[in-house]
């Protein structure tokens, strides 16, 4: 186990609440009447064999998908209430709450390193000075000082998705949803990815990531939901969750794993 030190529970009204949320795809269920909420400087995990919905469930919080029921809520506004969408330009607001980090990194290949992180806020209305020198701050964060000009092609798979949580970062966002950020990674790089969002949980951004990295999630969550089946089976704190499981599905999945 890390020795991280977990940063205490903040105390506030939830950004995001979930409830009750469905999603099938034709007859097969992927989300079945999940429930779950994030306060502000929350570190939430998301963990679960493969299959279990944990990336339907980002992608239906970021409206990428469309659920067939239940309720999404942003700061207390509906987004998605018994079934039914805000109307288009509310949810085009609710969109400007979250970020959103791809296992695949989704750059765009012909735009620079620059170019990729200054876009979205810009199409939002940023300046072009402003969307730059916000870059530069965020590249240096990022460790990616001199990458500036270089193209998605010329940077390793970890570089990548650096440029890509900084590109998410740009946008301000309250919300930041990592959907498996280290899947397409090799060890090495994974670690230099993990690094970066630690420092972010250390700087009390809000974040739900969904992770294969137990050790990760024990160390840095402050909530850890267990997903499998289209369910949460489970829900707790990291001590909880890791070292005193309820259910025993939570406990087959987890004796997969070195403690």
């Amino acid at each position: 186990m890390s020795k991280e030190t977990k940063l205490d529970q903040p105390a506030s009204a939830p950004i995001l609440e979930v409830r009750g949320l469905q999603k099938s795809f034709g007859s097969i269920e992927v989300l079945k009447d999940i429930s779950f909420s994030v306060t502000q400087g929350n570190v939430v995990t998301v963990i679960g064999p493969s299959g279990s919905g944990k990336s339907t469930l980002l992608r239906c919080a970021s409206f990428l998908e469309t659920a067939n029921g239940g309720d999404i809520l942003y700061d207390g506004e509906y987004a998605l209430k018994d079934g039914v969408y805000a109307e288009k330009k509310d949810l085009n607001r609710f969109r400007t709450r979250f970020g959103m980090v791809f296992q695949n990194f989704n750059l765009f290949p012909h735009y620079s390193v620059m170019k990729n992180i200054c876009e979205p806020p810009m199409l939002r209305g940023c300046g072009k000075e402003e969307a730059r020198e916000r870059a530069a701050q965020l590249l240096q964060k990022m460790g990616l000082e001199g990458k500036e000009d270089a193209y998605p092609c010329q940077l390793s798979g970890g570089q990548q998705q650096r440029v890509a949580i900084a590109r998410a970062l740009a946008l301000e966002p309250e919300i930041l949803y990592f959907d498996e950020p280290t899947s397409a990674l090799d060890p090495e790089l994974t670690g230099e990815v993990l690094k970066v969002i630690r420092q972010l949980a250390a700087d009390r951004m809000t974040m739900v990531v969904v992770t294969h990295e137990m050790a990760f999630a024990r160390a840095v969550s402050h909530r850890v939901v267990f997903m499998a089946d289209g369910c949460i089976v489970e829900e707790g704190s990291p001590e909880q969750v890791f070292e005193d499981p309820r259910q025993d599905r939570t406990k087959q999945f987890l004796s997969n794993y070195t403690k």
